[in-house]
């Protein structure tokens, strides 16, 4: 059952990177309407921003190592880094909550999980993140930041007493401005310690372990 499962979500994610090869045309175009103002999320619903193959190969293998259980994502988009994580999820009898501002996207998002044969492992929450995940009252094992980075930060002090000493939180984009404000005031606090993967692209936060 599992290979069958794994077999159709690799279908479905060449699927996805083959029409995600197009982001950058669709980012340009979606600039050039309003090139004088600051883009906001709505300019973004045709375009995957979504995570690398090696990257979502490396979350496949971290979920797997860690047995990691209850996941969290934020910013699901079309679904891309939410299969990596349901291909990890299916060894770790694990479960996805991933949520979506974009209407369109999350719908989107929806057929691709049900057509990979996972939408039973993943729940698809439409709307802000702050909102859609303000009661979230469960362990966290596994949280994937890939959303609008100015929330990084809000998102993150919401969540903390969801986390437990095997947490981790996962970075997308961290190279990016706002990533980096959100990473300095993480490095301020004593117990988390960080990592940097892919030439800075990625950053791990880790609770640290207490010495005895």
């Amino acid at each position: 059952m599992h290979i069958i499962q794994e077999k159709n979500i690799n279908q479905v994610l060449i699927e996805l990177f083959k029409d995600a090869k197009n982001d950058r045309i669709r980012m340009m175009k979606s600039f050039a309407k309003n090139p004088f103002r600051t883009m906001q999320p709505i300019d973004f619903k045709e375009v995957y921003l979504s995570i690398s193959k090696n990257q979502g190969e490396e979350l496949v293998s971290l979920i797997k190592k860690n047995n990691l259980k209850n996941i969290v994502e934020f910013g699901t988009s079309f679904g891309i880094s939410t299969l990596f994580l349901a291909e990890g999820a299916i060894q770790t009898q694990g479960n996805i909550i991933t949520t979506e501002l974009i209407e369109s996207k999350a719908e989107k998002a929806k057929e691709n999980f049900k057509k990979a044969g996972v939408d039973n492992l993943i729940e698809v929450r439409q709307g802000n993140a702050l909102e859609t995940l303000k009661n979230h009252n469960k362990p966290i094992d596994l949280l994937l930041l890939d959303g609008w980075k100015d929330l990084y930060l809000p998102l993150f002090q919401m969540l903390e007493t969801n986390f437990h000493e095997n947490t981790i939180i996962y970075v997308d984009n961290a190279d990016m401005p706002d990533s980096q404000d959100f990473l300095k005031a993480i490095r301020k606090k004593n117990n988390f310690q960080l990592q940097s993967k892919f030439d800075g692209k990625v950053v791990f936060i880790y609770t640290k372990k207490e010495k005895i």
